[in-house]
């Protein structure tokens, strides 16, 4: 079986041998691949919609993997028991929904020693929740895949995962400039990825600038009081964005 690099990154991230929920599975094709390759000794492949459950009985029964994955139906961390699992897997939602799994099943997580989550768009909420609940945002990596951009945030508990998250979001000056990285910005923009200055990252901002001018222009158009606020914020945003972008591409060469 081969993955698509989006789903591979995600499988690399696992600790080899680890008990893994994946949450959303659609057909399996992670728990199957983790457990075929190492990755995982036990999966539960976790979905809430029919059609995607029954795709993902009909992978794991072809691939022959039914006594090593276990599909279930069910909604968010409701389809495993406490204690069940040591890694959890979100991939392919919006980073809202994916925060909200996560609260409603806080039960679920004790023993759980690794997160890996893909959220499709509001990383920083992501992020947020993390810092919230005691998780250390320990890697971040971002690719392009068939024209899309995806970040991948892997996460760690432990009794140093607050002082570690207050040293990766503290307030910090880009290199050969006066402008800071504050934390609200490393929360928006990712704290490893800041630091990573990826290509991909920088296509990433340049393209959600565009659509924070597109938005701006169209707010502008308006005539209502409250319209002039909502623009003058977008046109802040988009000026801090700018600056950042200037000042890390410079640092990066």
């Amino acid at each position: 079986m081969k993955l698509s690099a989006r789903l591979q990154h995600i499988s690399d991230r696992l600790s080899p041998g680890c008990r893994l929920a994946d949450i959303g599975s659609d057909h399996a094709l992670l728990p199957v691949y983790a457990v075929q390759n190492g990755r995982a000794s036990f999966a539960v492949a976790g979905e809430v919609n029919d059609g995607p459950l029954e795709a993902a009985k009909r992978q794991v029964a072809e691939a022959g993997e039914s006594k090593r994955v276990s599909v279930r139906k069910g909604d968010g961390l409701a389809v495993v028991e406490p204690g069940e699992v040591d890694a959890i897997t979100i991939a392919g939602m919006g980073g809202a929904l994916i925060a909200s799994i996560l609260e409603a099943g806080k039960d679920k997580l004790a023993g759980v020693k690794r997160l890996v989550l893909q959220p499709n768009v509001g990383e920083d909420i992501v992020r947020s929740w993390l810092i919230a609940n005691g998780w250390y945002l320990s890697e971040e990596i971002i690719l392009e895949e068939d024209g899309k951009i995806y970040e991948i945030l892997t996460a760690e508990t432990g009794p140093d995962a607050a002082k570690l998250n207050d040293q990766l979001y503290s307030e910090r000056t880009i290199s050969g400039s006066t402008v800071s990285l504050t934390r609200d910005l490393l929360l928006l923009m990712g704290p490893h990825l800041t630091e990573s200055k990826d290509e991909v990252w920088f296509a990433k901002w340049r393209s959600e600038i565009d659509k924070l001018d597109k938005i701006r222009q169209s707010v502008a158009t308006s005539k209502q009081e409250s319209s002039r606020e909502k623009e003058e914020s977008l046109n802040q945003l988009s000026n801090r964005l700018k600056e950042v972008l200037a000042c890390l591409q410079k640092a990066k060469l």
